[in-house]
């Protein structure tokens, strides 16, 4: 692993950032990881960070411009930091110098923004054009973090995105605005912005944005809040459901002065940033019951619509077996009655009863009802016209067989003549029905 290190010129300190970090995300391949944190300034607390944003579907700091969601610039609403004194004017003279800095603050910011705007339209500014915000955003941590090393962490990303972190996660945002022609910019990063408390202080309660004011996105940020004294920083935070500048510090002060502004800052808006959550809160806990309402609704909406389709399908499939009985119940009737019709062509087409004599023989035929038939045929007869005699009446089977008594023999339809098929006068015959 060493002769891999050289190779890839990184001290031993960088190589256990890329070990850890490849811990941390579960990124296999260390040309990644390096590629990471080398864009990170081997920050590993940033880069990880970065890293469960993008997987937590958040866009990535690297990613397009997001849209700045509005920020509210009150200049007389908010408070303004702007001596080395001790915090916090004291008597009738204090509170005098406190009028008149706000007054001149006011006065300068108004009169700043006529002149910006008159000089727009007699000279061009380069810095007017933001072409690349994130490149102004990156190159000026680079800078920084090259020349002070220690300092909170910057957010590395553009203003719109900080603002748009800053009002969805419902924290204060720092912005920092950085110039290096101020007389008192040197002394303030040295000694106050690298200073562990102030460190403390700002990574734990806040976003931390710096930039230029010599770049474009800088001094664009510049123009909207109104500094009239580098460095500048500026507090903002989601005050009456708006972004909005709650406090300005401009020029030096020293790490204890800064920590007792911020934190009175952040203790006077505090409340306004819980009544913010508890809103939300109170908008998610109705969303979600909204959410449950229609979900139940569309449940028993389902349920009922799922009755209804059933009750539906059983009228459909009564009405089908009601239809199918009908049906049957006309068939059966149509079928009866082509039987009677049968029967009645079958009687009218027998040939007449014979008369007693030699050729002709009595039968007694018993129908399965118990009904006896006695009827007279001649020998010549066929045992067709015995089967047309037993159909043509009303009371016999549709379809049946004749035999006889003793032995018991089947008489089969056809051309056999009666006397062939051997019998004789007075013999007893059985109609037997072959559908029982």
């Amino acid at each position: 692993m060493n002769l891999e290190d050289n190779a890839m010129g990184l001290t031993t300190e960088q190589t256990d950032k890329i070990l850890q970090f490849q811990d941390l995300t579960g990124i296999e391949d260390m040309s990644i990881c390096r590629d990471v944190l080398q864009r990170h300034q081997w920050d590993l607390e940033v880069a990880i960070q970065e890293q469960l944003n993008i997987r937590e579907g958040r866009p990535s700091v690297f990613a397009t411009e997001a849209r700045a969601p509005p920020v509210v610039h009150d200049h007389i609403a908010q408070q303004v930091f702007t001596d080395d004194s001790p915090e916090g004017p004291g008597g009738v003279t204090g509170l005098f110098r406190y009028v008149v800095n706000l007054v001149v603050s006011v006065c300068y910011s108004t009169i700043s923004s006529v002149l910006n705007l008159l000089l727009s339209f007699i000279r061009n500014d380069d810095r007017r054009l933001v072409t690349d915000p994130l490149g102004d955003v990156m190159g000026f941590i680079n800078s920084y973090t090259n020349r002070y090393n220690s300092h909170p962490v910057f957010y590395q990303g553009t203003y719109a995105q900080a603002l748009n972190d800053a009002k969805n996660e419902l924290r204060f945002l720092i912005v920092y605005l950085h110039s290096e022609s101020a007389a008192e910019t040197q002394n303030f990063c040295r000694n106050t912005l690298s200073d562990h408390d102030v460190i403390s202080f700002i990574n734990t309660h806040a976003l931390f944005w710096g930039c230029s004011v010599d770049t474009s996105e800088g001094w664009r940020v510049a123009q909207s809040v109104g500094g009239r004294r580098y460095p500048l920083l500026c507090l903002v935070c989601v005050r009456d459901h708006r972004m909005t500048v709650v406090a300005r510090s401009e020029g030096s002060c020293s790490p204890q002065q800064l920590i007792n502004r911020l934190q009175r800052i952040v203790s006077e808006n505090e409340p306004y940033l819980n009544a913010a959550r508890a809103d939300r809160v109170e908008r998610e806990v109705t969303a979600r019951l909204r959410a449950s309402q229609d979900e139940a609704y569309a449940e028993s909406l389902a349920a009922d619509q799922e009755k209804e389709r059933r009750r539906a399908a059983e009228r459909e499939a009564k009405a089908q077996r009601e239809q199918d009985d009908l049906n049957k119940r006309q068939q059966e009737e149509r079928r009866k009655q082509e039987v009677v019709e049968a029967r009645e062509t079958m009687a009218a087409q027998l040939p007449e009863e014979p008369k007693a004599g030699p050729e002709a023989i009595a039968l007694l035929i018993r129908l399965p009802t118990g009904e006896r038939l006695t009827r007279r045929f001649l020998f010549a007869h066929t045992t067709q016209d015995l089967y047309d005699f037993v159909f043509s009446h009303p009371q016999s089977p549709e379809e049946f067989e004749i035999t006889t008594n003793f032995p018991k023999r089947a008489i089969s339809r056809g051309p056999s003549k009666l006397i062939d098929v051997g019998l004789k006068d007075r013999d007893v015959l059985f109609v037997n029905d072959v559908n029982a």
